[in-house]
C-alpha cells in the first residue's frame, strides 16, 4: 500500500535522537565549549542503544554543533576558539591562499527599523526595529572588506560601540558570549558592483572600482535567520574562496 502523501514520514531513530540532542544546545543545557554527556548516560537517558546516540552525535559534528575529542570526550563547538574552524564562516584569502585572520574594526552602531528586504529576509515585520553595524576588516594594515550587518533588536539588546569594542575575539565569539546566539550556518549570494563613495573612501580605492559583494543571511538554530550581511570586498590581493562537497 503506498503511503499517502500527507502521512509523516519515518525519521530513523539516531535523526530523532539527534533533534532531541539539538533541542538540548539550543535551550544551553550545554553550553558552548562544555563537555556534554557521554554516549552511555545519553543512551540511558533516551532508552536507545549506545551506537544510536553515536550516530546522532557524529551528525551533529558532520553539521559543526559539536566538536569530538579523542581521549576526552564530545563538546559543544564555540565561536571562541582559536582554530581553524574559525574561517568557516570567513572566505577572504589572500593570493598565497594562506589562511589570515584579519584585524575587524566597528565603524559604528545605530539603531533602525527593517526594510522590506530586511524584514522578509529575517523574518520580521517591515518597522521592526532592527541594529545595523558597520565595520571594516584590514589584512596587514589594508582594509579590504567593508561589511554592514543587520540584526534583529530583539536579540541583541544592550548591543553598543563600546560593549563590541571591549570584547577581545571574534563578532560570532561576541554574538555567542554576550547574547546566547550561536551562528551555524549561512547562505551567500555572491555578485560584482562599483564602490559607492562611502565604500571607496572606507576601503581606499578609487570611485567606481570594481569590488565583490558578498550578501548572507545566517541562521541558528531551528533554521531560524538572526543575521544579514553585506561585505564589500576588495579583491586586489585577495579572493573569495568557497569549497563544494
Amino acid at each position: 500500500m503506498s503511503q499517502s502523501p500527507s502521512a509523516p514520514a519515518f525519521l530513523p531513530l539516531y535523526v530523532q535522537i539527534k533533534t532531541l540532542l539539538e533541542r538540548s544546545l539550543e535551550v544551553r543545557e550545554w553550553r558552548p565549549g562544555e563537555a556534554i554527556p557521554s554516549e552511555i548516560e545519553l543512551a540511558s537517558r533516551f532508552g536507545v542503544a549506545q551506537g544510536t546516540v553515536r550516530k546522532a552525535i557524529e551528525a551533529l559534528a558532520a553539521d559543526n554543533l559539536v566538536v569530538r575529542r579523542q581521549g576526552k570526550g564530545t563538546y559543544v563547538a564555540t565561536h571562541t576558539e582559536e582554530s581553524a574552524s574559525q574561517f568557516r564562516f570567513l572566505r577572504i584569502r589572500p593570493n598565497n591562499g594562506a589562511d589570515e585572520y584579519p584585524a575587524s574594526r566597528l565603524v559604528d552602531v545605530r539603531r533602525s527599523k527593517a526594510g522590506v528586504e530586511a524584514a522578509k529576509l529575517l523574518e520580521l515585520k517591515p518597522g521592526d526595529a532592527v541594529i545595523v553595524l558597520r565595520r571594516v576588516l584590514e589584512y596587514a594594515a589594508v582594509p579590504t572588506v567593508f561589511d554592514e550587518i543587520t540584526l534583529p533588536a530583539a536579540l541583541f539588546r544592550g548591543l553598543t560601540k563600546a560593549k563590541y569594542d571591549s570584547y577581545r575575539g571574534s563578532m560570532y565569539g561576541f554574538f555567542e558570549t554576550q547574547f546566547g546566539v550561536r551562528m551555524l550556518k549561512a547562505q551567500e549570494k555572491v555578485r560584482a558592483v562599483a564602490a559607492d563613495t562611502t565604500a571607496a573612501e572606507i576601503l581606499r580605492v578609487p570611485l567606481g572600482t570594481p569590488l565583490l559583494a558578498v550578501d548572507r543571511v545566517t541562521y541558528t538554530y531551528g533554521d531560524r535567520p538572526v543575521e544579514l550581511r553585506r561585505g564589500l570586498c576588495s579583491t586586489r590581493q585577495h579572493y573569495y574562496a568557497n569549497e563544494l562537497q
